[in-house]
């Protein structure tokens, strides 16, 4: 189970645009191998630093409403939001030490 909870349209703006903290959003898809790769390494981030950062899942397939909305073209793609909006993208599958250092200043 991850650790990561599910955003649907239905909660998006709830969990993700009006959150106090930082809120890391994982765009990703049940057939996309570098999501599958990366998915661990997202649940692990939000495990070791809760409380400081959110994070959370959308399964493009299913909410592709949002996504487009917000420009994402390959997956996966981790967008950063702060105050309602996207501070920072990171697009494709990356090493743990390299995830942690593109997030520092928000962790």
């Amino acid at each position: 189970m991850s650790s990561a909870q599910a955003v649907t349209v239905a909660n998006f703006e709830a969990e993700v645009l009006k959150s106090t903290t930082p809120v890391l959003v994982d765009f990703w898809a049940e057939w996309c191998g570098p999501c599958r790769a990366v998915g661990p390494i997202v649940d692990e981030i939000a495990t070791e630093h809760a409380g400081k950062i959110k994070v959370v899942k959308l399964n493009t397939d299913e909410e592709a409403a949002i996504a487009m909305k917000y420009g994402i073209m390959s997956i996966p793609t981790l967008n950063v939001f702060v105050g309602g909006e996207v501070v920072k993208t990171i697009v494709g599958a990356k090493p743990k030490p390299a995830l942690l250092k593109e997030l520092a200043e928000y962790l």
